[in-house]
């Protein structure tokens, strides 16, 4: 198996997956047979590893109480989400998305998969079946990480993320606070006096979870995404008790409802923003059916504002926003989300074309991206993918009396923890472009002579 096919597989396997890209790609996959507890001793080989500039797929074997394969860390590097589309690079990634994104490809309905090997209705106890791990010390216990909600009801369907944790035998607490379309499907459940039924994946291939972060209109289904992004409809089957369509070769996935009226206590968990956040909708999700593969492995995120929460939440986010700023404003040249502005700083490169067009630019995407509240904007000559680079151009190009703009009272981030109660924000623009007057050329190295210095460094000194 190449490794395209392996990105490609039409299988749709995790395992397959993970095969072949280990085989591919084997200085990427990081295998820690050693005894590690479940509590917090992955999230913590994340962050020992990211200290050192490193990002590998992490594949567990040996974690206390899971008794099966633990892998994490996937989405950590962007140049590994390049390969999953198809090999196109960590530059490439936006473009990619938003092309594969756009194939809609309805799901196929298949007799048969893995996650069918295993079916129970009775003597379910989440405790013992479900594998979940604590990641932070501050966490309430340990989460379901990678808990992905599918709803089908009164004609609209819709797949997303929701932090869980078990909090009885047959009941899961979890968290709506998005108030997202899954919450408008519950109230328009409960206005109906039903309870909203849904099913938990817990485990699926790679493009499957990426198309599950996906940002779209009210009653466009992720599933239809994901099988653009794979190239080849996504194979389902139907759950027993409801008929939702889940991949048909997923590692768990629990079947049951959402009831309004139930409420549950959940977090504090540990967020994106990097603070464990007790803000949440107490939701209780009733489990009535367990479906697995034989083999299931646990698929775990990091939470926290690890590499792989933001990228798994921002990727599809930063796709959209950069196709509608350069579409709009033709002289936008870059758009990047910082890993240290959690999911709430963009920086934008541009060629400014005339003045005020920068603070045109920030205007637009502060207004599409609910989530964000400071833009950078800088000249298109500046790498914004360093940090230090736009905070460079800040310290010589920016004058605060006549450079930043403030707009407030904005809905935002219920998880952000500066917000109000119910998430509304101030917003800011800051303009580190040189502008039309700008007294100041910037000090170059020649390429030769930095490739000559590459030579000097590189070249075996006598002692």
């Amino acid at each position: 198996m190449n490794a395209r096919t392996a990105m490609t597989d039409t299988a749709q396997d995790l395992h397959d997956f993970y095969a072949a890209y280990a085989d591919s790609w084997p200085d990427d996959v990081l295998t820690i047979d050693q005894p590690a507890s479940r509590d917090e001793d992955v999230t913590a080989t994340v962050w020992s590893l990211a200290a050192q500039g490193r990002h590998p797929l992490l594949r567990f074997n040996r974690v206390q109480n899971v008794q099966r394969p633990l892998l994490t860390n996937l989405f950590a590097s962007r140049e590994r989400v390049g390969r999953l589309l198809g090999g196109v690079g960590a530059a490439g990634i936006h473009a990619e998305y938003q092309a594969r994104s756009r194939n809609l490809l309805k799901p196929e309905l298949v007799g048969d998969g893995k996650v069918l090997q295993q079916v129970r209705s009775s003597g379910i106890n989440l405790y013992r079946d479900i594998p979940s791990i604590r990641h932070f010390a501050s966490d309430r216990c340990p989460y379901i990480t990678n808990s992905i909600l599918i709803s089908e009801f009164d004609g609209i369907s819709n797949v997303s993320y929701h932090r869980s944790m078990v909090h009885s035998d047959s009941e899961i607490a979890t968290s709506l606070h998005s108030r997202g379309h899954l919450w408008r499907m519950l109230r328009t459940a409960e206005a109906q006096g039903k309870p909203l039924p849904v099913a938990m994946v817990i485990g699926a291939h790679p493009l499957f979870m990426l198309a599950a972060a996906a940002r779209l209109p009210y009653g466009v289904d992720e599933r239809h995404v994901a099988g653009g992004l794979m190239g080849a409809a996504l194979q389902v089957v139907r759950t027993p008790q409801y008929g939702i369509s889940v991949p048909a070769n997923a590692e768990f996935v629990l079947e049951g409802v959402i009831d309004p009226a139930l409420r549950a206590e959940e977090g504090p968990f540990g967020e994106f923003t990097g603070y464990s956040s007790d803000r949440s909708t107490n939701n209780v999700f009733r489990v009535e059916t367990l479906m697995q593969r034989s083999d299931a492995w646990l698929l775990d995120v990091v939470g926290g504002n690890s590499a792989e929460h933001l990228n798994l939440g921002r990727i599809p986010r930063e796709s959209e926003m950069v196709e509608k700023l350069k579409e709009r404003f033709p002289g936008v040249t870059a758009v990047h989300y910082p890993n240290s502005g959690t999911h709430f700083h963009a920086y934008i490169a541009l060629r400014q074309s005339r003045p005020g067009e920068a603070r045109q630019v920030m205007l637009g995407l502060l207004g599409w991206d609910p989530y964000l509240k400071t833009v950078f904007a800088v000249d298109e000559d500046v790498d914004i993918t360093r940090d230090e680079e736009v905070l460079w151009a800040m310290a010589t190009h920016f004058q605060p009396h006549q450079d930043l703009f403030v707009v407030d009272g904005l809905p935002g981030s219920p998880l952000d923890p500066s917000s109000s109660a119910d998430g509304t924000t101030s917003r800011l623009g800051i303009d580190a472009t040189r502008g039309p007057r700008f007294d100041g050329l910037r000090a170059r190295i020649s390429p030769e002579a930095m490739q000559r210095a590459h030579t000097l460094i590189h070249t075996p000194q006598r002692q």
